[in-house]
């Protein structure tokens, strides 16, 4: 089992930048895929970004491709999502989610077994 839990988000004028952190706790955080989903208001959640176990491979969602870079740094046991020239339309509950399922270039929020709470992203026009 893991814990996680998300930190960095807040409110940023579009254009700006920001990092969400997902730290985790719990069992061996390179056994996981990891991924960033996001669920903007009143809208379903959606899928954003996933890294595999290693960091070698990622995947992106075309609204978010070439603006957000996901990474993970397996030592720290962190996830990190770097968000940059965020737009009004990037508003949203960003949460982080883990699956022991393996690599796939995207998966649907019902294959994770773990999910975090979520950070609040709000993008200001």
């Amino acid at each position: 089992q893991v814990q996680l839990v998300e930190s960095g988000g807040g409110l940023v004028q579009a254009g700006g930048s920001l990092r969400l952190s997902c730290a985790a706790s719990g069992r061996t955080f390179s056994d996981y895929t990891l991924t960033w989903f996001r669920q903007p208001p009143g809208k379903e959640r959606e899928f954003v970004a996933i890294i595999s176990w290693g960091g070698g491979r990622t995947n992106y969602a075309d609204a978010v491709k070439g603006r957000f870079t996901i990474s993970r740094d397996n030592a720290k046991n962190t996830l990190y999502l770097q968000m940059n020239s965020l737009k009004p339309e990037d508003t949203a509950i960003y949460y982080c989610a883990a699956t022991t399922a393996g690599w796939s270039m995207e998966r649907r929020p019902s294959e994770y077994n773990y999910w975090g709470k979520g950070t609040q992203v709000t993008v200001s026009s």
